[in-house]
């Protein structure tokens, strides 16, 4: 099984820093996007912490271990940036929300906590692979809000789970076969809630991952740019 990646991470038009981190590990199938939640202290600190525990997980070709992992060392980071910022003194969470993607022998898990995506694409068709974390997810969820609504949502920043901001800490996961030609694509919401599914789902149809990576970042630009975004395109050749 061969890859084909592109990544990209940027500051935006808006923000002072990029509070984003990635974590490209393309030859052993591990890749990840943490964003560093705006407003709260020190976000590229989190996020930074969530992709070097990730970046330290045990090398295994059993997905279900590796999620395994992958859930305890978010667990332990979590509580590490409630104690960090338990003792800065300023009552305010260190937080990030991540999305991770692991590939290994005609099988992927995606795991996730918070509003960070994971996307496939497969004959044309894209499909999300998470479900946000997120107060306007759950309004849809109940039948309260309709899904076209939600990215306009006057609380569609509003999430209800990430690393670092409470003690009960857990992730998702999902998994599922792949086959040649598959599309995944990870991103923070500085590409989801500037750049809708279907804009995403025609460039990464029409463009190899290197192009379709730069052509969301500039649509992005183009249309402000109003926080820090981050892309990982993986192509299953």
């Amino acid at each position: 099984m061969r890859f084909e990646c592109a990544s990209r991470t940027h500051v935006g038009l808006k923000r002072k820093i990029n509070e984003d981190s990635i974590l490209v590990e393309t030859e052993r199938g591990l890749w990840v996007v943490a964003d560093g939640m705006g407003g709260h202290e020190a976000g590229e600190v989190a996020s930074a912490m969530v992709v070097d525990a990730l970046r330290a997980l045990p090398r295994t070709g059993d997905l279900d271990q590796l999620a395994a992992s992958a859930d305890e060392a978010l667990s332990a980071t979590n509580r590490e940036l409630i104690r960090l910022a338990q003792s800065n003194g300023l009552g305010k969470s260190i937080g990030t929300t991540v999305v991770g993607l692991a590939i290994s022998d005609g099988q992927f898990r995606c795991f996730w906590s918070g509003d960070s995506r994971g996307y496939r694409l497969r004959d044309g068709m894209i499909s999300r692979v998470t479900r946000d974390h997120s107060l306007v997810q759950q309004l849809v969820d109940s039948g309260i809000l309709k899904e076209e609504e939600a990215e306009l949502h006057e609380n569609s920043s509003v999430i209800t789970r990430a690393v670092g901001v409470a003690e009960q800490f857990s992730v998702d996961v999902v998994g599922g076969e792949t086959q040649a030609g598959d599309l995944f694509l990870l991103a923070s919401d500085g590409l989801t809630r500037v750049v809708n599914d279907r804009e995403i789902a025609i460039e990464l149809e029409r463009s190899p991952p290197e192009q379709a990576a730069d052509n969301l970042l500039q649509m992005v630009l183009e249309r402000g740019a109003p926080d820090n975004v981050s892309i990982i395109i993986t192509r299953l050749v």
